[in-house]
């Protein structure tokens, strides 16, 4: 389920001729939860259908809406850690679990995600990634390719390898969730051979270095990963048929024939 709601708790007790009785009246609580590598796009997409949900379970009115959470996450702003400039908040909208009630607004849910993302990110032991020559804002986006491209938790920290060892070679990243997000195309679609020559500045197979920003927004462990990665010197990777783990490998004639092996 998109949404949860709890029931309303009241408060009372005895009381005398003197003393009135007073009711305490709690909102009715609902839940929107935000999975993680979800773009800031799918997030306005579930905020929108939690807030329907809201009003029709609770038939009242929500402050909540898609639109206004898309124009309060449209915003570029400066993130404490990450230099002056503006920044969009791809990346920095914290998948989590949030509840809000009908007064709640898109503002102090965008809020909250941003306090989540300050108490999450402040956990990281930057140091390797600074070793590295790497600001903060690359190793969030490192993590986002990390949690686009990586599905089981095992191989998170191996993804990152890659992208570590292939920023430092100077070789094309080729990270294909990258030109998805420019181009807007699902997962569930293949990319076609013009998709794959589209001069989009998230085409990692033709620009080198890092996307312009994040991809969507990860979570801890993907962040985790991306300020250390495995110590391994693979260099490439291809997914194996169960479309969920991936053969990594720093021969690229390896590479080619695991490529062919598996059907690609």
């Amino acid at each position: 389920m998109l949404l949860a709601a709890a029931a309303a708790g009241c408060g009372g007790g005895t009381s005398s001729a003197a003393e009135p009785t007073t009711t305490i009246r709690q909102l009715r609580q609902f839940r929107v939860v935000f999975p993680e590598g979800f773009t800031r796009a799918r997030m306005v997409a579930r905020a929108q259908t939690v807030a329907k949900i809201a009003e029709q379970e609770s038939h009242r009115k929500v402050k909540l809406s898609g639109p206004a959470y898309a124009a309060e996450t449209a915003k570029p702003r400066t993130f404490p850690g990450f230099g002056p400039k503006k920044l969009p908040l791809e990346g920095f909208l914290f998948p989590d679990t949030y509840d809000f009630d009908r007064k709640s607004t898109s503002a102090q849910l965008v809020g909250n995600q941003l306090t989540e993302f300050d108490s999450e990110w402040s956990r990281l032991n930057l140091s390797y990634a600074r070793s590295k020559n790497l600001t903060p804002y690359d190793v969030l986006t490192i993590a986002s390719m990390v949690e686009g491209e990586a599905q089981v938790p095992s191989e998170r920290p191996l993804v990152a390898a890659v992208i570590y060892n292939r920023l430092h070679a100077h070789m094309p990243l080729g990270i294909d969730a990258t030109l998805r997000y420019g181009l807007h195309i699902p997962p569930t679609e293949s990319l076609t051979q013009s998709e794959l020559q589209n001069p989009t500045p998230y085409n990692t197979r033709m620009h080198g270095g890092l996307p312009p920003t994040p991809i969507n927004n990860p979570g801890i462990a993907a962040l985790e990963a991306a300020a250390n990665p495995a110590k391994v010197d693979y260099l490439y990777f291809v997914r194996k048929p169960d479309h969920k783990h991936h053969y990594f490998t720093a021969n690229y004639q390896d590479f080619l024939q695991h490529e062919a092996q598996y059907g690609y």
